[in-house]
């Protein structure tokens, strides 16, 4: 399938609605999205076309040379994200392969971050939901929060807020997952893996 080259990309951080989820793991993709959306100098308005909150702008290079992307942050909870995230790509026309999912991911190390295409759910149930909607094919910066302690179930887990010690480092690593984000869209998957696939 070619890309139309002036396609938008859909960058989608997923995570739950409502301020009680706001601090929690899982909701480490709102907050990459949220720091993007400062990058690009808007606010979050919601969708007129899906269950969601969006922001339309340009990454990367100043003006006409930046591309073009629609941010977003899927208001339906985390395991309903891929009603909301086919809805914005027909809406827009992006094509599958230029949506990119920001989500957490407990198989890697906390901070770690891996930007891949396509591959399975790993059990989280935001890409769950967006693969049966439209197949694996689409982009992931998978952000490291590490697996539960003890014999702490997963769930409870990853509603629980970042501990402190990690908080200490949260700012960074949310920086550094945008600015994966913004790699892979302005320089493509290879550069963006070779840079942040630590």
């Amino acid at each position: 399938m070619t890309t139309d080259a002036n396609a938008p990309w859909l960058i989608v951080g997923l995570g739950n609605p409502g301020p009680g989820y706001a601090a929690n793991r899982h909701n480490v993709g709102f907050m990459v999205a949220d720091l993007l959306a400062e990058r690009i100098g808007g606010s979050f308005k919601r969708a007129q076309k899906a269950q969601a909150q969006v922001i339309e702008g340009r990454l990367g290079a100043p003006g006409p040379a930046g591309r073009r992307v629609v941010l977003a942050k899927p208001m339906s909870f985390m395991n309903l994200s891929g009603g909301p995230v086919v809805g914005l790509r027909d809406f827009y026309k992006v094509p599958t392969e230029r949506v990119v999912a920001v989500h957490d991911e407990l198989d890697i190390d906390y901070g770690v971050l891996r930007v891949k295409l396509g591959g399975g759910d790993n059990g989280h149930n935001g890409l769950k939901s967006m693969t049966k909607a439209m197949g694996a094919e689409y982009h992931r910066v998978r952000f490291g929060i590490g697996r539960p302690p003890g014999r702490m179930q997963v769930a409870d887990f990853v509603l629980k807020d970042f501990s402190s010690a990690e908080r200490k480092e949260l700012g960074y690593f949310v920086d550094r997952a945008a600015d994966a984000v913004e790699c892979l869209v302005t320089e493509g998957l290879e550069r963006a893996q070779s840079a942040y696939n630590s």
